[in-house]
């Protein structure tokens, strides 16, 4: 026999398959890209301000050759004076200081210095300049010369601004450089960071995740082997949760299937047995209908009551197997007119035995519902000859069945009332069991499961409704979602 185990769909690899990237190689490839972003973001700024400071000590020496040259009388300003104050600037091609009125020079051996392709004012920077300025040097062609422009020295008011005119070549080169030695040390740190990070999630998240995945394929293809439930770490955080709840899960999945197994076994069992039992009773309902023509007052008087017994237990065991054979097949939906299946269901009120009883269709004329019309027709038929049968052994007076009806939106409910004695309170929670739920001498108790599975195919509902007389069932079956 094939068990309920082996007939569960083969779970896929928990591995990745060769020729793709796991979620190691993800996590690594992403911790990299991370890195390089903030390494980005940290370069740009610390370039802006290597340039800052690499001009400003080229300022700062224009400036403390401001001050040595205030002390100096304009007779003295020439020759190697200026030589060695130029010398001293780094590499500046011209300096001037201006202040009212006043104007100093001091050159490579020309009366004017060189005109400027490139100006930088440092009086009043915007606070994105040196970004940009830092950007335009490493990008742009490097002119000439460049002229920069700074405030005076502090302290002296005659001084109001310096300017230094110089080769930016030097500048750029510094700033190659620097860069060479930034991306050095930062490819060092980032590869340290990646790797002591990529060891550190590899060891707490990535291999706990690869042993629960590899449980999972392994626990599916033997569900009920319990040696392959999962044993857990121990740990307190995510993961040990994620392993406990599915420690949980196989646990109870490994006895749900054992018992399962067993059920199907002993269903097996219990459909062959049925099976004889069956034409053993059919035997001996046969006999029992030739013990009617004995001429026997006593016979005659029992062989109806045991012809009547023996073709119950006939029908039970009949029920019993063809509910055991085959579920319900996919509902064949269309729009269909309530009233044409409620038509061939108001004969069943001759299910009363003599009792009168009213079944009274009151759904709307033009009342349409998505379904199956044969399957919607069973729901019907099993709701109203309950509620007729029920009608009848209590002898209700003016004992009635109502149907009615309507549409809200997509959905449309239909509800089977009667004003019988209602649904005993210890049946309620049994209701669409199977065997469980049957008040008639002989009843299969299988009318409300097929009818509650016939609904779900529908992707409907059916619920017994709370009323102060009788039972009340509704019936919820949405329409089908367009396409």
């Amino acid at each position: 026999m094939t068990t309920v185990a082996s007939r569960m769909p083969s779970a896929p690899d928990a591995l990745a398959r060769p020729g793709t990237i796991g979620l190691s190689g993800r996590l690594i490839l992403l911790t990299i890209l991370f890195m390089i972003v903030g390494e980005i973001l940290i370069f740009i700024p610390s370039l802006a301000r290597f340039r800052s400071d690499w001009i400003s000590d080229r300022v700062m020496g224009a400036q403390m050759i401001a001050l040595a040259l205030s002390s100096v009388p304009p007779s003295e300003r020439a020759g190697q004076l200026e030589t060695r104050l130029l010398a001293a600037a780094k590499g500046a091609q011209a300096i001037g200081i201006r202040g009212q009125g006043t104007q100093w020079l001091v050159t490579t051996g020309a009366t004017e210095p060189p005109a400027s392709d490139r100006n930088i004012d440092l009086r009043s920077p915007p606070w994105y300049g040196w970004i940009r300025g830092a950007l335009r040097t490493m990008l742009i062609p490097i002119p000439p010369t460049t002229r920069i422009v700074a405030p005076g020295p502090p302290g002296t008011p005659g001084m109001e601004w310096v300017e230094i005119v110089l080769d930016e070549r030097p500048l750029r080169d510094a700033m190659l450089a620097f860069t060479r030695t930034f991306l050095l040390v930062s490819l060092l740190v980032a590869g340290v960071t990646a790797a002591l990070l990529y060891l550190s999630l590899h060891v707490l998240v990535v291999r706990p995740v690869r042993r629960l995945a590899t449980n999972v394929a392994e626990f599916a293809r033997d569900p009920e082997n319990a040696s392959r439930i999962i044993t857990t770490s121990g740990r307190t955080d995510e993961i040990g949760a994620a392993e406990r709840a599915l420690a949980h899960m196989e646990s109870a999945l490994a006895s749900e299937l054992r018992q399962k197994r067993r059920l199907a076994d002993l269903g097996l069992a219990v459909s062959k047995i049925n099976h004889e039992l069956r034409n053993l009773l059919t035997t001996a309902q046969l006999l029992g209908d030739r013990l009617g023509d004995v001429d026997d007052p006593a016979v005659k008087k029992i062989a109806p009551r045991l012809v009547g017994t023996l073709a119950r237990a006939v029908e039970y065991c009949g029920a019993t197997l063809a509910y055991g054979r085959a579920s319900e097949p996919p509902p064949q939906r269309r729009l269909v007119d309530v009233k044409a299946i409620v038509a061939d269901q108001l004969d069943l009120a001759k299910l009363g035995d003599g009792h009168p009883i009213a079944i009274l269709d009151e759904t709307p004329p033009g009342l349409m519902v998505d379904a199956d019309p044969e399957q919607l027709g069973r729901v019907f038929l099993n709701l109203i000859r309950n509620a007729v049968e029920a009608l009848a052994r209590a002898k209700t007076p003016d004992a009635c069945v109502r149907l009615s009806g309507e549409r809200s939106g997509s959905t449309v409910r239909l509800r089977v009332t009667d004003n019988g004695p209602g649904v005993p309170e210890r049946l309620r929670d049994r209701l669409f069991s199977a065997f469980q739920a049957s008040e008639r001498s002989g009843g299969t108790g299988l009318g409300l499961p097929v009818a509650d599975e016939i609904v779900r195919l529908h992707g409907g509902t059916i619920v017994l409704e709370t009323t102060p007389v009788g039972a009340r069932f509704c019936i919820t079956i949405p329409d089908r979602p367009a396409a």
